[in-house]
């Protein structure tokens, strides 16, 4: 979304960290705001200090696991300016740190509540409202540096949150219509109150403003931390050397590939 401003952006998870930053950076180009959580009171601080710096902002308290608040917070912004834009499905929650095996189920489906389908209810949500509404829209999620690797040591279900995030975007980009934008915001540790390593992370405002950049470039993966690029690579070379060494390329061998497959029987067609 090259043109900020004068849009209206939804952000979720906007009282503090990442998502305060990203609506600080959208307001300085002029976007208007509705700012989402679960915490009213740091909610209406924050919208305090944007309208302070001439920020059109209003703040709506929201618990994203709750398709029906996601519902309301979709009224409440199409109520206060007409049309919404854009959002930023960036709420989310740190990890659990646990084992695989040792890790409790009711701690890893609380952070796939909040971490995959929260962005799912708001995509879901926003995205009928974006279709429908038949004007240049889009959808932003904010994953992390743990939708490729494992970041986090001990933290799987979390990673797994945000590996399935990527899925999600990945499907979701190839299935909305043409007027609707898509991206994944990939973080690497930034400064926010997700935990104590993240006060050792980058500068919420440097990422913010690096993230902003990309997104009005058009770009799908938003990404800033260039050492990940070491992690990536290491495991897309595990990957390659497997197929290298038991299932190399032939002639033909696209006969056994779902999409190819797919084409052929026209399997897609009953997907709206």
């Amino acid at each position: 979304m090259q043109e900020l401003d004068g849009k209206v952006f939804v952000v979720t998870g906007a009282a503090t960290g990442i998502g305060f930053a990203l609506a600080k950076q959208l307001g300085a180009h002029g976007t208007r705001l509705v700012l989402a959580g679960r915490r009213r009171d740091r909610l209406e601080e924050a919208e305090e200090k944007l309208r302070i710096s001439g920020v059109d902002a209003r703040s709506f308290a929201c618990d994203v696991t709750d398709r029906g608040q996601v519902d309301a917070l979709a009224d409440f912004s199409w109520k206060a300016f007409g049309h919404v834009d854009a959002i930023v499905n960036n709420a989310g929650i740190g990890p659990v740190l646990s084992t695989v095996i040792e890790a409790r189920r009711e701690d890893v489906q609380h952070i796939l509540d909040v971490n995959l389908f929260g962005a799912w209810n708001g995509t879901a949500v926003f995205g009928q409202r974006f279709i429908a509404q038949r004007r240049p829209a889009a959808i932003y999620n904010v994953g992390s540096e743990n939708c490729f690797f494992n970041a986090v040591p001990g933290g799987a279900g979390y990673v797994a949150s945000k590996h399935a995030l990527l899925a999600m975007t990945i499907a979701l980009r190839e299935e909305v219509p043409e007027h609707i934008e898509v991206a994944l915001i990939c973080p690497g540790l930034v400064q926010s109150e997700l935990g104590e390593i993240t006060r050792e992370g980058m500068d919420t405002d440097q990422f913010a403003a690096s993230a902003i950049a990309q997104i009005r470039a058009g770009e799908f993966f938003v990404v800033t931390h260039a050492y990940n690029i070491v992690r990536i690579q290491a495991r897309n070379a595990e990957v390659d050397a497997a197929y290298a060494r038991y299932a190399p390329r032939y002639p033909g061998d696209d006969a056994f590939d779902v999409r190819t497959l797919g084409d052929k029987l026209n399997w897609w067609a009953g997907a709206s």
